[in-house]
């Protein structure tokens, strides 16, 4: 039996990542243990499947064809930033979407067929782009304060033409993430 570590995403454009990178850098001028995300590592997750038998994988990609088929391509708004699970106990930094209803929907939809495969319905779904975890409670009210600092920090739009099978390997160094399948919409 052959796995991989699999999750569903929406990967960021090229473009809006130099203004994330902006907010990752006023972070990092706070004397305080943050593991960064990689900025060619960002990206919106649908699903996080973890490790699923690889005989499995074509009933997983005909699911998430028909429901990927439904829909046109849209667009998001990326904006503000937060944590989980508040301000107050910061474990992960993110950045937010803007008028999310669309892809709430393609998230209900597609969690629907993940559930018919076997996999655990999602019990809350965010839409955010992970930036930051915390790795220290030091100077956390500097971090509190630059989170609220961009809360309402405008990034960019993006259309949403394409979601992503990946796989992820983690390494040392962090970890690597690589296309199974991309599903256009």
């Amino acid at each position: 039996m052959s796995e991989i570590r699999a999750f569903l995403a929406i990967d960021l454009d090229d473009d809006l990542k130099p203004k994330i990178n902006k907010v990752i850098r006023e972070f990092k001028k706070i004397d305080t243990r943050i593991k960064y995300v990689e900025l060619q590592n960002l990206h919106l997750t649908l699903k996080f499947f973890g490790d699923i038998d690889t005989n499995g994988l074509d009933v997983l990609k005909d699911a998430i064809s028909r429901v990927v088929s439904e829909f046109e391509p849209f667009n998001i708004k990326i904006k503000g930033c937060g944590a989980f699970p508040n301000t107050n106990r910061i474990k992960v930094i993110w950045v937010g979407i803007d008028d999310d209803t669309v892809l709430k929907e393609l998230h209900d939809k597609l969690d629907k067929e993940f559930v018919k495969l076997g996999f655990d319905k999602d019990k809350k779904f965010s839409t955010h782009l992970t930036i930051g975890r915390m790795k220290s409670g030091k100077n956390k009210n500097q971090v509190k304060s630059t989170i609220e600092e961009f809360e309402e920090f405008e990034i960019g739009e993006m259309e949403v033409n394409s979601i992503s099978l990946k796989k992820s390997k983690l390494t040392p160094a962090g970890p690597i993430y690589d296309d199974v399948e991309i599903f256009e919409l």
